[in-house]
């Protein structure tokens, strides 16, 4: 495998479907396209053209097909695309035929991206923020994921680095006037305040990442309680389907169950645990138990679900949730009317009451531990891991007097490698493999 490769992919997915788009990339593009579709289009306009066999000359379908000679394309090389008819068939017999043809391919996961970022079309954030729109469920996922892909986020990333190197051009040109008395006295509190600035730019923006990282993975809300008192048909219910069986048995539920929800943009990842008692039924009882508990401690919030047909049900014992919930108000019972009662919310998964509070309650929870969901500049481990580096050696040159100028400057070099690292603007090998791995075949 290597970049002189002429690289094809099936980009629209193997289901059968109206058109299926297959892209080709790589110097011999052009070449290709002449022989399977009878010649080359005009540059990036449609034309609608036969495609065949080049070795026996059969017509396998008639396509739309595209000319995108390079350097203006996603990867800055010669690109061409196949719209075709979506059956199998006809996407098997072109795919034969594309690979008949020397030196071209099928391309690996992620290479399509891997070029474009090797031929400067799209930096290091913008391939996050690709990978990120194409696995994006809610809009709020969409929205950052967009932000990062567009070049928003990197364009004030490269405003940093800028910043970076304009003060340390300054520190420089101080350091050849240093002989002159009180000339680095004098420009030192100047330079001491642009990077106490800047540094706080950068925490700002490591602070917002946790929003960030909800909005990309979600969080974790865990239904907990004794066995019986409806944490199953809670979560059928907001996930509008039967996810999880639901009997009037105790301990019904014996493994975690995990549903992903759409709440108000949101992404929630809806844990239903099997119930805690003290008495279980067997050894696998007893393994769900153990699994309840470690889910409740790593949980975002704990929802509590307690009824009063079930004994004991309204104490958490030892566990502190975020929201206490009371089920089956719809049952005929004095005892669900009980004043003493530690919920703070009455719902009924069998009518519906209460379940529109219970989800009011849940996202105001949400937006009181998480903050407004928007669009964070640092969104990934890697960026947040780099600009908390900068921030260390942006520290590490404030606490430098004016007598260790030299140093200073070593220390604002180092910040600005660390910022050139997030847009990949300098050596980032060891992180490649992990990003464009991420990516499917023909992206």
């Amino acid at each position: 495998m290597t970049a002189s490769d002429t690289i094809f992919a099936l980009s629209s997915g193997a289901a059968r479907s109206a058109v299926a788009i297959v892209r080709i990339s790589g110097p011999a593009s052009g070449d290709l396209l002449a022989r399977i579709a009878g010649g080359v289009p005009d540059p990036r306009q449609f034309a609608v053209r036969p495609i065949c066999d080049p070795q026996s000359g059969e017509v396998l379908d008639k396509a739309v097909v595209a000319w995108l000679p390079g350097p203006r394309s996603f990867t800055g090389e010669d690109c061409a695309e196949l719209h075709l008819h979506g059956s199998p068939a006809v996407v098997r017999a072109v795919i034969v035929a594309l690979t008949s043809h020397a030196g071209v391919r099928p391309a690996e996961p992620g290479e399509f991206t891997r070029r474009a970022f090797s031929n400067g079309k799209l930096d290091l954030v913008e391939v996050e923020g690709l990978a990120d729109l194409l696995e994006a469920h809610t809009a709020n996922q969409r929205r950052q994921a967009f932000r990062q892909m567009s070049g928003a986020a990197s364009s004030v990333i490269e405003t940093w680095r800028q910043q970076l190197v304009l003060i340390r051009a300054d520190i420089e040109a101080v350091v050849d006037f240093a002989d002159e008395p009180g000339v680095a006295e004098e420009a030192a509190p100047g330079i001491d305040a642009r990077i106490r600035a800047l540094r706080d730019q950068l925490a700002q923006a490591v602070e917002r990442s946790r929003i960030a990282e909800v909005i990309r993975d979600g969080v974790r809300v865990v239904l907990a309680g004794l066995p019986n008192t409806g944490k199953s048909s809670l979560l059928n219910t907001l996930a509008k389907r039967d996810a999880a069986i639901v009997s009037s048995s105790p301990g019904t539920t014996r493994d975690t169950i995990e549903v992903f929800l759409d709440l108000n943009g949101i992404p929630v990842i809806l844990t239903d645990t099997a119930g805690l008692r003290e008495k279980v039924s067997d050894a696998v009882e007893e393994e769900g138990i153990r699994r309840s508990l470690r889910h409740i401690s790593q949980a975002d919030i704990v929802v509590w679900i307690q009824s009063a047909d079930v004994v004991g049900s309204d104490t958490t014992d030892g566990i502190t949730p975020d929201i206490t919930v009371q089920n089956k108000c719809d049952l005929d019972s004095g005892l669900l009317r009980n004043e003493d009662s530690i919920a703070e919310l009455r719902i009924s998964t069998r009518t519906g009451e209460g379940v529109p509070t219970f989800i009011e309650r849940l996202s105001e929870l949400m937006g009181q531990h998480h903050g407004a969901a928007e669009p964070s500049l640092l969104v990934s481990e890697r960026q947040m891991v780099c600009a908390r580096d900068s921030i260390r050696f942006l520290n590490d040159a404030l606490n430098l007097s004016v007598s260790h100028l030299e140093l200073k400057a070593e220390e604002i070099r180092r910040a600005s490698y660390e910022i050139g690292r997030l847009t990949g603007k300098v050596d980032v090998e060891e992180w490649l493999g992990a990003i464009f791995s991420r990516f499917c075949i023909g992206k």
